[in-house]
């Protein structure tokens, strides 16, 4: 089994893999925890789903928290791991990244790029709703040719919850239509429709500049609910980016 590690502003991802994902788990990121605290959490998640750290032949990690990302790659070696593989500069990964500087896109980007291209046709949007929203562009040539970044759901709305101090906390349901009668429905049709239709235009706009329509795959909080709403056909891909971990893994074997 080889161990996948998404590690992500809010969530870290947690998964195994062979020839296919065999399970997926998120933990909440803490900046604060010890190597030896996450090696605990890896061996717990591995054997609830019946591993040892005898079972994991190596290991892949993406990491857009750069404090976290060698006390992770520490903490997988402590398990035993001995080849643990960091997506990053000379590592292998088969894309092309036409941007200003290609040092500055994320490392879940370029990973969920590598699995998009594998598994569907380019052109491509890649919508990845976290922290914040990223957008990337795959153009026709399977070349990564920019993107757009807007506040994510939970975010923006906070930020709205505090600077108002009569509006509530809400949990992130789509009201049944937009236009709403409370103020926790109006919120909620504020975040969930509102971002629906915020890429519904970026969409739009960006299939103008390519002059294609592309594929439109959606990951993160909230995917299948924003591809339910939307106007346009969104794939909801959960396991996006674990997918692009192992592909990348074979590649640098």
């Amino acid at each position: 089994m080889i161990l996948a590690v998404d590690v992500g502003n809010t969530v870290t991802a947690v998964g195994g893999f062979s020839d296919r994902i065999i399970f997926t788990e998120r933990l909440s990121t803490d900046k604060s925890a010890t190597e030896f605290e996450y090696t605990m959490k890896f061996r717990s998640i591995c054997e609830l789903y019946g591993y040892s750290p005898d079972d994991i032949e190596g290991a892949v990690i993406s990491s857009v928290v750069p404090r976290l990302t060698e006390v992770v790659r520490q903490a997988i070696q402590k398990l035993g791991v001995a080849t643990v593989r960091t997506v990053g500069p000379g590592i292998k990964t088969g894309l092309s990244i036409r941007i200003d500087d290609p040092a500055q896109l994320g490392s879940d980007l370029v990973t969920e790029a590598v699995a998009a291209i594998a598994e569907y046709s380019c052109p491509a949007v890649i919508i990845d709703s976290g922290t914040a929203i990223s957008v990337s562009v795959i153009d026709k040539n399977k070349c990564y040719s920019g993107g757009v970044l807007m506040p994510g759901i939970q975010v923006s709305t906070e930020a709205l919850r505090k600077s108002a101090s009569q509006l509530p906390q809400i949990s992130f349901v789509a009201p049944k239509q937009v236009i709403c009668t409370n103020t926790v429905e109006c919120l909620r049709s504020g975040a969930m429709y509102g971002t629906a239709s915020a890429l519904d235009g970026l969409i739009r706009r960006i299939s103008a500049e390519l002059g294609q329509t592309p594929s439109v795959v959606i990951t993160g909080f909230a995917a299948e609910t924003i591809a339910r709403l939307s106007e346009h056909d969104m794939i909801p891909d959960h396991d996006l980016l674990m997918k692009g971990l192992m592909i990348i893994y074979e590649k640098n074997k």
